[in-house]
């Protein structure tokens, strides 16, 4: 009831707004600056990309796409002081962070729900991106959360059922410009960033983002540390033959606070948050303790203009990504007190390489226009681990507040002597094939029908010494579009498919003899979705509303007359409702907001595991809002000065939910934040505020962590 009413008057208050102020009469364009991206001083469309070459691989408009997907853009990023990617994300419809970064290796990057699904961000600009911490938002023009199971596009290794995150990020365009800028924070937070776009001759464009920053925990220890740089090249050889050279080198240094696991194998012994809220500064680590993730992403493309209806896009892209340091964490001794703190060295390295040859083409059959992408892919990834093993550091006592741990450096390495997991390799390489075509039967209706396949083999644990010699999936999806008002208003349905190759799993007889491994075949999810578009009001309004059924079929299960084997079979169905508006009803004011409402359930199970006719732990939150409104003065006195206002909600969300331990809860949180700002053609100076109220709140999946309190931000900008 109370997400009912919250929504509810968001929504009812953001459309009589709109409703009121868009019958004023349409004012004159104003100027237009080019600087790092198209700033327009005004009534702009600040919180919107009309359209992406990156959702369906082959230019579209949001309103003639049947798939959903969320942008947050460079500009909102700029007016809320972003200096992380979390915070950005916390704009995207449904969408909320699970885990924090852990730095350790194969999957150490931020874990967000997304349609009742984990998934981590993965994709830049649409093709391979990985890293096992975290992401730097200074290079992105913006980002696209993309709904629903996308295998039939992107494959299997990198997304989720739920969907991805894509990063497309800045490019280089002929005029010189860019902007330095500062920002000092709560928590030792600096911030020194520099973008500059430099047109070397009429060919050739280069643009370099660069970044540095330092920032300590809101606990009595913890910090982050980087450097990051993204130097991008355009060469337009032809009017026919380009080249975009895309380079990001990003150095971390971190002391995370260990996850606190609740207990997955004993009766739940926490009965509400006290214990928690009582040691919500306490990081349990020491800034001693740190790791450091190195990651370096490289794309290189190759347009090539076949005719006026073809165009041949050839990609490489690699990645790296390392992992070199500390990393603990703290498991439930099933006591209502204690934890154990477990604590290895992690040395790993992750290599990626994806090599892909797109043909795109806009072209008639008869008068019917087609739109279609067709595509080869290869991908390979390859993860090395070199670590110590685990061993235990001491008890974390909640009631007592004590910790028996040695957090010194040279105490640990004591520790650690003699303990070795030996050197591995987990191997994965992927050959796939797809075609996408968009028809247009009519200038309103359009179908799309793709396909793919993928051939994948690998060893796919670094533990296990079988090789899969051959698993192959076919991926389709089919979408319609009817655009009601033509470029208005559009009523939409699709049916998607995605994958997962499963790893081999080690099972054994009943008797624990005979262990051997064993593999299986592909994980498939199904979403079938339905719902409206918009863009109406002279453009003003931008909108969708949809409902969405997902079912996962094939996961792995505990086969229940032999607990030391795995068989597949159990089933999961994920289903909801999500509305998006962006809206600028009047010149200087621009509006982003969102609800998401998920219900997920594990339907087909092994009773005995303690999933069955449960919430996923993954699932998150089953309500999520987000809204964000900036109004800039853009006459008189208070020219270019601007306030912003908004915040995220969040449901209760079961982070331990299994028949057989217990159930625990996390409560809900409503967080407030807020920004001025002055901006003129030269600088701008803004001031965030972020968590103002101070609340406690959590994040976790079967975890319960902290989040930050209350902070403040100021910036200065300087614009050339």
């Amino acid at each position: 009831m109370k997400t009912a009413k919250l929504f509810y008057l968001t929504v009812s208050a953001l459309f009589v707004s709109t409703s009121f102020l868009a019958q004023e009469k349409e004012t004159k364009k104003d100027s237009i600056k080019t600087l790092n991206e198209v700033i327009v001083n005004g009534n702009t469309h600040k919180y919107k990309r009309e359209k992406s070459t990156t959702v369906s691989k082959m230019p579209l408009t949001n309103i003639e796409n049947p798939q959903v997907y969320n942008t947050v853009t460079s500009e909102l990023l700029k007016e809320q002081v972003v200096t992380n990617f979390n915070d950005a994300l916390k704009n995207a419809t449904g969408v909320a962070r699970l885990w924090e970064s852990t730095g350790r290796g194969g999957d150490g990057a931020e874990f967000y729900i997304v349609r009742g699904f984990a998934t981590q961000p993965t994709m830049i600009n649409g093709f391979p991106g990985i890293n096992n911490g975290t992401i730097d938002p200074l290079n992105v023009d913006n980002i696209e959360v993309i709904k629903g199971p996308s295998g039939t596009l992107y494959g299997s290794s990198l997304i989720s059922y739920g969907g991805l995150i894509n990063i497309v990020t800045k490019k280089p365009h002929s005029k010189f410009g860019g902007e330095i800028g500062y920002n000092a924070g709560t928590y030792g937070m600096d911030r020194v960033t520099a973008d500059v776009n430099l047109p070397i001759n009429k060919d050739v464009d280069f643009r370099v983002n660069t970044a540095y920053q330092k920032e300590n925990s809101f606990q009595d220890a913890g910090f982050g540390k980087s450097f990051f740089i993204a130097p991008s090249l355009n060469y337009r050889v032809t009017d026919k033959l380009s080249f975009l050279i895309n380079t990001e080198f990003y150095e971390r240094t971190s002391a995370n606070a260990p996850m606190i696991f609740l207990s997955r194998y004993s009766p739940l012994s926490f009965n509400s948050m006290d214990l928690f809220e009582r040691s919500y500064k306490k990081s349990y680590t020491s800034n001693e303790l740190s790791i450091s993730n190195p990651t370096y992403n490289l794309q290189a493309l190759m347009i090539y203009k076949l005719s006026d209806q073809w165009t041949s896009q050839t990609v490489l892209s690699r990645s790296n990504s390392k992992t070199s340091g500390y990393y603990s964490y703290l498991w439930d001794s099933a006591n209502g007190d204690e934890f154990t703190r477990f604590i290895s060295k992690r040395n790993g390295e992750t290599l990626t390489t994806d090599i892909q040859q797109n043909f795109i083409g806009d072209f008639k059959i008869g008068k019917l226009r087609n739109r279609l992408v067709a595509g080869l892919d290869y991908f390979k990834s390859d993860i090395f681990n070199g670590s110590t093993g685990w061993v235990g550091n001491g008890t974390v006592s909640l009631v007592n507040q004590t910790d028996t741990g040695d957090l010194t450096q040279a105490g640990v390495d004591n520790l650690l002597v003699g303990s070795f997991e030996g050197n591995s390799t987990a191997e994965t390489e992927i050959i796939s094939a797809y075609v996408s075509n968009v028809l247009n039967i009519t200038d309103k209706l359009s179908v799309m029908a793709s396909i793919r396949g993928d051939v994948f083999k690998g060893k796919t644990a670094y533990w296990s010494t079988d090789e899969i010699s051959s698993q192959t999936s076919f991926s389709p999806k089919f979408g319609a579009v009817y655009q009601i008002i033509e470029n208005k208003l559009s009523a939409f349905g699709n049916y998607m498919n995605g994958f997962v190759n499963v790893a081999p799993q080690q099972v054994a007889d009943v008797d624990g003899s005979n262990p051997r491994m064993k593999s299986f075949d592909p994980e498939h999810a199904n979403q079938y979705e339905f719902g409206l578009k918009t863009n109406l009001y002279k453009d003003i309004i931008s909108g969708s509303i949809s409902y969405y059924n997902i079912d996962v079929k094939n996961r792995l299960m505990t086969d229940p007359n032999n607990i030391n084997n795995s068989i597949q079979g159990g089933e999961v169905n994920s289903k909801g409702v999500e509305i998006s508006l962006t809206a600028n009803p009047t010149k200087g004011l621009n509006i982003i907001a969102g609800y998401g409402y998920n219900d997920s359930e594990v339907t087909k199970d092994n009773p005995g595991d303690g999933y069955l006719g449960l919430r996923p732990e993954e699932a998150g939150p089953e309500n999520l809002v987000n809204l964000w409104a900036n109004y800039t003065f853009v006459a008189g006195n208070l020219k270019g000065f601007g306030i912003g206002f908004g915040g995220n909600y969040a449901s209760e969300y079961k982070t331990l939910n299994r028949a057989n331990i217990g159930t625990f809860e996390l409560p809900d949180y409503t967080i407030l934040n807020s920004a001025l700002c002055y901006n003129n053609d030269k600088f701008n100076i803004s001031l965030k505020v972020n968590n103002l109220l101070n609340e406690k709140y959590y994040s976790g999946w079967s975890t319960v962590t902290p989040q930050k309190l209350r902070s403040l931000t100021a910036g200065l900008t300087y614009r050339f």
